[in-house]
């Protein structure tokens, strides 16, 4: 079963709860995770990139895929996603957060292929470069 977060802005503050799927009315505190990396003591913030931003995405994927994903992941979701989070209100679920990761894993492997290519046409300009000419 998958995770839902939801964030809202009143007044005073960012509130960001998360429930299970199914479970909406059974929201908790979404824990800032500070004992991984401390952005923002003063909480959870989107819309832009910052300090309070970084926490929250820093949360999210903490809560979603455990800490060695949050730390290596938080500053790209940071920018990717939680920047661009409605001011006012939104919500996020797991599904969201696996298509947002599954989408880089295509990138990297792509990136990846390019290089390989890029590397290998290197290679044989160079041992073109190098024949003695008659």
């Amino acid at each position: 079963m998958g995770r839902i977060y939801m964030g809202t802005r009143t007044s005073c503050e960012c509130l960001v709860e998360v429930a299970d799927e199914g479970k909406r009315r059974e929201r908790e505190p979404l824990a800032p995770r500070h004992d991984i990396i401390s952005h923002s003591p003063a909480g959870f913030e989107w819309g832009y990139e910052g300090g309070g931003p970084a926490q929250l995405a820093l949360a999210i994927l903490a809560d979603a895929f455990g800490p060695v994903v949050a730390e290596m992941g938080h500053q790209r979701f940071r920018r990717d996603v939680v920047a661009n989070l409605p001011r006012e209100e939104w919500t996020l679920t797991t599904d969201d957060l696996r298509e947002w990761l599954s989408s880089l894993i295509e990138a990297k492997s792509e990136l990846e292929a390019v290089l390989l290519e890029q590397e290998e046409q290197k290679r044989i300009s160079e041992r073109t470069q190098r024949r003695p000419s008659k």
